[in-house]
């Protein structure tokens, strides 16, 4: 069916929109949202409606279907101001009111064009990348032969779709339709389809006397291989304890699997198809190689991405953080990056305030402008709201250093290591463990921890920072001249001055100290 509204022709059966003779390139998600309002423009359709009709049901956040409903109107040339074809109804939803008339598609010659085959391996019905990838949790399998101990078994799955929730970036399947699965033999490809999900989770408990053993998986809803999987062995001390420990770990390890299978997807994908989801994380795995060069790809694809929409709440926390990253490593001059990356964060909180990545670009401003109370507030924010966000955990632990509260920062660098054990960011956050203990007046440890940072990461500056320093400090000259010489070949323009005015350590006898070591270590 084609409807005619303005000068615009929104065919269903062609899945277009058209203005006059041009196509209007719109994403998946946006042309379903429009169909649907244009379709039931006879009533006001609700925040469920679009919902079930969109997103089939799955859980998205009000900024998401907030940027939506802008590209829709955008895509229209309408606004939020005149809503001359898509008006709010307060309270209530939404309207179609512009004036529609119906036509079956016009028969017309055309002439086929056989398009260039694309490598991009084609998603399971109904799914769309546009906001993020649609995961589904299935009811872990009791292998204890006792249906007594469902409850264990489930209260696991429950946990993990709980804890999933909150990584916003991703559409979670709520429990009630998972679980229709329990106690059934289904090919994971149909799970996928009916659900309309890229990625399952899926595992097994076994409880024998006063031990468990747990197994857990993720797995490709596109082919069915496994991405990831890990066993859990524990004693039932405290059998809630073992059980939010456990959710605790198949969260965090899942969060960074997706992503790098998110972007091996993306690099199949045509550049001239990428949407903003593609887009952001193409931008975090060029961010998590901690490089200059790397860095600055990072930053284009994200202002691609938020080109394409402007409420991206993601995309604007990671454009943030990245330029602030860039200048704490001396690859940028903060005056000029701080008040982009302010910007930034603040549209990231106004596009979603109860985004975790907007409260860390935050609490990242807040750090390196030295309002310390106001950075500790909003990292502490970030993990409410995702407690196993361990980018955020990380640099609770380095403002927290700064404030010279060490053996708490010590704390949360050890969590987001014990959390993530193989997370792409590990270097950085034994990075900032080494530098706790360099306040600490551990300057051993601060320089194994450095060396690790080091060894996982050969450019990463904030290890040979700690290396360096520590080294100063406890008199071991060597150490410390080949530290210095390694420090200037990935930052040149290290110094004195540069350490004492950049770095943001709160006391100021506690940054002498800190600038005292690159002293001893030759640094001038």
């Amino acid at each position: 069916m084609e409807f005619i509204f303005a000068d615009h022709v929104l065919d269903t059966n062609r899945r277009e929109l058209r203005r006059g003779a041009e196509d209007i390139a719109v994403e998946p998600q946006v042309l379903d949202l429009l169909i649907c309002l244009v379709e039931n423009r006879d009533r006001v359709v609700t925040k469920d409606d679009l919902i079930a009709s969109v997103w089939g049901g799955r859980i998205v956040s009000d900024a998401t279907l907030t940027s939506r409903v802008h590209a829709a109107r955008k895509a229209v040339g309408d606004d939020g101001q005149g809503q001359k074809l898509i008006r709010t109804i307060s309270r209530k939803g939404l309207r179609f009111v512009g004036d529609v008339r119906t036509e079956a598609p016009c028969s017309r010659a055309v002439v086929a064009i056989d398009p260039q085959p694309s490598k991009e391996v084609p998603l399971p019905i109904g799914l769309s990348h546009a906001e993020g990838p649609a995961i589904a949790v299935l009811p872990f399998t009791n292998m204890c032969g006792d249906p007594a101990e469902d409850y264990f078994s489930d209260g696991i799955s429950e946990d993990i779709i709980t804890a999933l929730s909150k990584l916003r970036r991703f559409l979670l399947i709520a429990r009630n339709s998972s679980f229709l699965y329990k106690g059934k033999t289904v090919p994971l490809k149909q799970i996928a389809e009916e659900l309309g999900v890229a990625y399952v989770v899926q595992g097994s408990v076994r409880r024998r006397g006063d031990r468990v053993r747990i197994t857990a998986q993720l797995s490709s809803a596109f082919n069915g291989s496994q991405i990831w999987a890990e066993r859990y062995d524990h004693h039932l001390a405290d059998v809630f304890a073992v059980q939010d420990e456990i959710t605790e770990a198949i969260v965090a390890a899942i969060e960074p699997q997706i992503y790098a299978a998110e972007n091996f997807r993306t690099l199949r994908k045509p550049p001239d198809r990428l949407d903003a989801w593609d887009l952001l994380m193409r931008a975090t795995s060029h961010y998590w190689r901690l490089t200059r060069e790397d860095n600055a790809i990072a930053l284009a694809l994200l202002e691609k991405a938020i080109e394409i929409d402007p409420v991206y709440g993601q995309a604007l926390g990671l454009l943030a953080t990245t330029h602030l990253f860039n200048a704490s490593m001396g690859w940028a001059d903060r005056t000029i990056v701080g008040p982009i990356a302010e910007r930034a964060a603040l549209a990231a909180i106004r596009a979603d305030s109860d985004d975790p990545w907007a409260h860390h670009a935050l609490g990242c401003i807040h750090l390196f402008a030295r309002r310390f109370d106001d950075c500790l507030a909003d990292f502490e924010h970030a993990l409410r709201l995702n407690p196993n966000f361990c980018l955020a955990q990380g640099y609770y632990g380095l403002a927290l250093a700064f404030c010279g509260r060490w053996k708490e920062g010590e704390e949360a660098a050890h969590r987001a290591l014990r959390l993530s054990p193989h997370d792409p960011f590990s270097a950085l956050y034994y990075g900032v463990a080494s530098y706790t203990q360099f306040v600490g007046r551990n300057y051993d440890e601060a320089m194994q921890l450095a060396r690790t940072a080091i060894r996982l990461h050969p450019d990463f500056i904030g290890g040979y920072r700690g290396l360096t320093s520590a080294a100063g400090m406890s008199g071991q000259a060597g150490v410390a001249a080949g530290a210095l010489q390694e420090l200037r070949r990935v930052q040149p323009n290290i110094s004195l001055q540069w350490v004492a005015d950049q770095v943001p350590i709160r006391d100021d006898a506690e940054r002498a100290h800190y600038v005292e070591g690159f002293r001893r270590a030759g640094l001038d």
